[in-house]
């Protein structure tokens, strides 16, 4: 192909993303439908990002997907009533095209392929959620709530609740939200409304609230009614503990984005979020290892049956260390974090038999904390009941990311240069490092990368959304 041939077709691909662009706002805005490509979120993702998913599918049927491929598929996507899904155009696309040759029957195909989506959830009432916190995994789930705003949006994000309230306290919170270190800049608008307390992002209105305890909210006072909270500071993980938001006129359950203590359940969405029951009030979301390693357990243990195991974790450095050697409660950790790595406890391993009982007892744990800011890794080491190889074990985790009802949660990565900061940004529990596998007979040591920030963050969604009553279908479904 010459030069100028080359530059042709980048210039058709561009033309095409960016034909797609307002089809898949108007489709999310209008219809609540989120279009992803072999999991890839093309909700407010730019041309260049639209390309970049359509060559990834190469990773995992071995071709590319082209924009003029696919692009019908987005179409006739746009002409059905469809509600409420998120839809898989990518692999809709790959399997059409493996047994047609032309686009006579791509809107009867679509039509049949997505009927279960037909009108879904169109009675469900919007939902208040209020933030109680505004740290890390605070800020990150703003960003999630935020871009999804529209008027087909049944998750809606009313207020954050803070300690403090000191003269520029709210611009700085406001700043935290424009602007990340890890994470990049925010996409789109951030406004500060000093006279009413609030901040508009993206033109959703955030109520900011100071409290110093979880019973000190009227929330009714800003017309917030049955909201769940999601309490993301740590702070409170007992059931006497949540239970005081609760007591909040306005609050009707309760989140909380970190291993639960006593009865609480913990929850990893994708495995046991089936377990909540209506008369829940106060859910745990478990940690970001708790949801990178169950996902990837439980396929482990469906097919070949786990005797006994152990999980490290080499997780990136938290807000709990210090960042110079100083005093701290907790062994290790007043050592400085960027400077070391620092052996600590994990209960991660231990809490996977909450939301994968089969494993009760199978499993220990232990970490390494490391001089990175984001993204983590659990090497998983696991005697079987039956054998395998690396190549089958492979192939086998490789069609459950694309295929089972796991697939929102385990990614699958054969690439031999990835490293973690690739993996910023990555919305799945955990992704699967295939190159680094191990396997023999009934011995098998796995490597998953996880975004411990913003992979979990979407993991607390979907924990929101099933404890609201708010189903998302994923379409085609797993076959």
């Amino acid at each position: 192909m010459s030069a100028d041939k080359h530059l042709q077709s980048w210039q058709e691909r561009f033309e095409m993303a960016e034909a797609m662009q307002p089809l898949l706002g108007k489709l999310y805005r209008n219809q609540g439908v989120e279009v992803v490509v072999y999991g890839k979120p093309l909700l407010n993702a730019s041309t260049i990002e639209i390309i970049k998913s359509h060559r990834l599918v190469r990773r995992h049927v071995g071709n590319k997907l082209r924009l003029r491929e696919s692009f019908p598929f987005v179409q006739a996507l746009s002409k059905l009533a469809v509600k409420h899904c998120k839809v898989d155009i990518g692999k809709l696309a790959v399997n059409y095209w493996r047994e047609h040759s032309d686009e006579s029957q791509i809107e009867a195909y679509m039509a049949d392929a997505l009927s279960v989506g037909l009108n879904h959830g169109d009675d469900t009432p919007a939902r208040d959620v209020v933030l109680y916190g505004f740290g890390r995994i605070g800020r990150l789930l703003a960003r999630l709530l935020i871009e999804r705003t529209g008027k087909s949006n049944k998750l809606c994000l009313r207020a954050i609740v803070l300690r403090g309230g000191k003269k520029g306290d709210l611009e700085k919170r406001a700043s935290l939200l424009r602007r990340d270190s890890v994470h990049g800049p925010f996409n789109g608008s951030v406004e500060v409304d000093e006279e009413n307390n609030a901040i508009i992002a993206n033109g959703t209105y955030i109520q900011i609230i100071y409290a110093n305890s979880p019973d000190q909210v009227d929330y009714t006072k800003y017309g917030i009614k049955d909201a769940l909270i999601v309490d993301n500071t740590g702070i409170w993980k007992d059931e006497d503990g949540l239970g005081l938001h609760l007591k909040s006129p306005g609050a009707k359950k309760v989140l909380l984005t970190a291993p639960a203590k006593g009865a609480i359940k913990n929850i990893v969405f994708g495995v046991n979020e089936n377990d909540i029951l209506e008369e829940d009030m106060i859910v745990s979301a478990a940690s970001c290892t708790t949801n990178a390693i169950t996902p990837v357990l439980k396929a482990v243990n469906d097919k070949y049956g786990i005797e006994n195991g152990h999980v490290e974790t080499i997780h990136s450095y938290t807000n709990d260390q210090n960042l110079i050697d100083n005093y701290h409660s907790a062994e290790r950790r007043g050592r400085s974090a960027p400077l070391n790595m620092v052996i600590t406890e994990t209960g991660a391993a231990k809490a996977v038999a909450k939301a994968l009982p089969v494993l009760e007892g199978k499993l220990t744990g232990n970490a390494i904390r490391v001089p990175t800011p984001n993204v983590s890794m659990a090497i998983i080491s696991a005697n079987l009941n039956s054998e395998t190889n690396r190549d089958e074990l492979n192939e086998y985790l490789k069609d459950v990311a694309l295929q089972s009802d796991l697939q929102n949660q385990i990614d699958f990565t054969e690439s031999t240069e990835i490293v973690s900061s690739d993996l910023v940004g990555s919305r799945y529990a955990g992704v699967v490092d295939s190159q680094a596998t191990i396997a023999d007979g009934k011995r098998a040591i796995l490597y998953v990368w996880y975004d411990n920030e913003f992979g979990y963050s979407c993991q607390v969604v979907g924990v929101m959304q099933k404890m609201l009553g708010l189903t998302t279908l994923s379409l085609p479904t797993s076959e």
